[in-house]
């Protein structure tokens, strides 16, 4: 019997190797493929050439009236040209490397021709043939691979429309909010999106799988939210007078801001629920520290903390940091990374099981499942957004069930936050330690880097240190960057023999790394220059210049990161930004650098210059990606996902209720893995 869980090598002609590559698109089953809508559609309505604006993509149809003429030039390269008629115009079309086209075309011949009409040279540049009709309006378009065409992929779901269509009747948005909402059915959305008669369907349909799309995520995150707090977490019952004699200890005074968000996390810690709260701070902001604090309270209350880094490096940053606020004799902190040897692991673990160890720090390798604490109650994790959603549920499966405290330094804006941590409590550091100055930020070509490498080696003369960063490791055929071991020889050269320079690049082996790292912190070394493995948590407080070649090459976001690693300690700090853009984007992105050093100010800069598209990849992971919906640009669609989510949730047994059966059948997976472990 069909179903939409079907394989999609039940389909015809896909063997092994198409199989491999719908795989590689996240395609296995019908429903995937049925799901893997069109990124834009192009319009194939006809036109005459009178109605065209030049360079736009447009459909003729026409009359062949002259002999199709085949040229062939470089290799293997063919161009077919002939004359079209379109009403009373008539203009020249080309097909640059089609060489099959040819054999469908003669003297006479009425054809459509879809292509980019240039309107000085009144010609065409033949994108495709269409049908001698043309009648079709939308055409879709498929986002494809190497190992598999768009084409391909069209003619797929076309065979699977007709196959599997009548199968989708299933409704997850229940009917009252397509009613509210004047939205389209699942049937007619999935036809509407793959196969629309004209704009208008394909508009609506498009917003009805992102409403779609939207309340599903929406839905997921309040059903966790919600099991999260339903009586399933316990109470750190902490010693405040122990933690307020241990804040009094610490060699600076909270800001403000640290102390309300300490009182926040502290107050959800005693709570009898799951604590699942995000601390988000600019960079420089104390994040670290009010951490500390909140692991202290949970072994005020006799439990184990952990702080799992998303590198090495970092990981070990921290257990130097966090080591240094306790007394050894009191509070025992250990390190696990990959590269702790075999006996001292074997130790640490036992430790671990036994108590022995309160603070445990390391990589995210810290949840698998040959890690026994003996009773953890908080993992803080840094930089690493969605480990609330994805990674949660592991800690219970493996037997722990801490509150989760997650931190980024990476600002998003309040716009987006539904999105990103729609199922966390956030709390905010918004106020830098006293005594930090304003980092100086100068954006300069590059015909002024030999004032700016002056400038350094004042800087160094005063006994400053300074960051030189570069986008590549190497040379590059392609692109015309500066590279770290280029401006590594340079400036050895140039700063010898009086000072110092040292290199640092994702190539090193994590050893040779912290080596450099610790160097330049002792100041062996008095300018580093480094790819961006230096972008988060690397703290040199003695450093007070940070030099950014070719500038433009990075995103706002990196160039903020970038910027943070100055600025720690009491001195005037500078960035210098070398940077020649060639486009309008790049010098706006470099004018908002300079204009202000308000993490969350860019961050809102970077979404309006770059859009979704950008902001929702790798280097914001923490952010999901939606196939259809922009929670940018249609975030009042994402925020009444939202709020009917919410309501759904709030009502008893929302699950039972009939019309809502195939969005509980939906969510039930996300339910039980968020059950109580016995």
């Amino acid at each position: 019997m069909a179903s939409l869980l079907d394989l999609v090598d039940d389909l015809d002609g896909v063997g092994p190797k198409r199989v491999q590559a719908l795989n590689k698109l996240g395609i296995y089953t019908i429903d995937d493929l049925l799901g893997y809508y069109p990124m834009r559609y192009n319009d194939l309505a006809m036109k005459t050439p009178a109605e065209t604006q030049d360079g736009e993509k447009v459909t003729f149809k026409g009359v062949i009236t002259s002999p199709p003429v085949v040229n062939r030039f470089g290799y293997k390269k063919t161009r077919i040209s002939f004359r079209l008629t379109v009403e009373h115009d008539t203009i020249m079309v080309s097909f640059f490397n089609q060489p099959w086209v040819g054999k469908n075309l003669e003297l006479g011949q009425e054809v459509a021709v879809h292509g980019t009409y240039d309107k000085t040279r009144q010609g065409m540049s033949g994108i495709k043939l269409m049908s001698r009709n043309g009648d079709d309006e939308m055409e879709a378009v498929y986002p494809s691979s190497k190992e598999i065409k768009a084409k391909t992929i069209k003619d797929l779901i076309i065979q699977a429309l007709g196959k599997y269509g009548e199968l989708l009747r299933t409704d997850i948005v229940p009917a009252y909010l397509r009613t509210r909402y004047k939205l389209m059915n699942h049937h007619d959305t999935v036809f509407g999106m793959h196969a629309p008669t004209d704009g208008q369907v394909a508009n609506e349909a498009r917003r009805s799988a992102s409403f779609e799309e939207f309340f599903v995520f929406q839905m997921r995150l309040q059903v966790i939210k919600s099991m999260d707090r339903d009586n399933r977490g316990r109470s750190i019952n902490f010693n405040n007078d122990e933690l307020k004699a241990f804040i009094a200890t610490l060699p600076f005074e909270l800001t403000d801001a640290q102390k309300r968000v300490v009182n926040e996390i502290v107050r959800d810690m005693r709570r009898p629920i799951h604590m699942n709260r995000l601390l988000q701070g600019d960079v420089g902001s104390g994040k670290t520290v009010v951490a500390a604090l909140a692991m202290y309270a949970a072994i005020t209350a006799g439990m184990q903390a952990t702080l799992m880094a998303p590198t090495e490096i970092l990981a070990q940053q921290h257990a130097k940091t966090i080591g240094n606020f306790f007394d050894p004799d009191k509070v025992r902190v250990e390190l696990l990374t990959g590269s702790t040897k075999t006996a001292a692991r074997r130790q640490i673990l036992e430790d671990v099981a036994n108590g022995e160890v309160d603070i445990l720090i390391g990589t995210h390798a810290l949840i698998q499942p040959d890690i026994a604490f003996r009773n953890l109650g908080l993992a803080v994790i840094d930089e690493q957004h969605r480990f609330g959603v994805q990674q949660r549920a592991t800690l219970r499966e493996i037997g722990m069930n801490p509150d989760i405290l997650a931190m980024t330094a990476t600002p998003i804006p309040r716009t987006l936050a539904i999105t990103a941590y729609g199922e966390m409590d956030v709390s905010i550091i918004d106020q830098l330690p006293a005594g930090r100055k304003q980092i100086k930020t100068y954006w300069l070509r590059s015909n002024e880097m030999e004032k700016t490498i002056a400038f350094i080696r004042s800087q160094l003369q005063e006994g400053a240190q300074a960051y030189v960063v570069t986008p590549l490791i190497e040379e590059s055929e392609t692109l015309d960057v500066q590279n770290a071991e280029a401006v590594y020889a340079e400036l050895s050269e140039y700063f010898a023999p009086t000072y110092r320079v040292g290199l640092l690049h994702g190539r090193l082996s994590n050893q040779e790394k912290e080596d450099v790292m610790a160097a330049f912190k002792a100041n062996e070394f008095q300018v580093l220059v480094s790819t961006t493995v230096i972008e988060v948590g690397v703290d040199v407080p003695n450093s007070t210049v940070m030099l950014i070649l070719d500038a433009d090459r990075f995103g706002l976001s990196q160039l903020h990161q970038l910027r943070g690693r100055v600025g720690r300690g009491s001195r005037q700090s500078y960035t210098f930004l070398i940077s020649d853009p060639k486009t309008q984007y790049g010098i706006d992105r470099m004018e908002a650098m300079v204009a202000t050093t308000d993490g969350f100010v860019l961050a809102q800069k970077d979404l309006e210059l770059r859009g979704a598209g950008d902001i929702l990849g790798n280097r914001q992971s923490g952010v999901p990606e939606f196939r259809v919906g922009d929670p940018i640009a249609d975030l009042a669609m994402m925020t009444v996902a939202q709020e009917e989510a919410i309501e759904i949730v709030a009502k008893p047994d929302w699950d039972k209720d009939p019309e809502l059966a195939p969005l509980a059948d939906m969510l039930s997976e996300t339910m039980a893995r968020y059950r109580d472990f016995d």
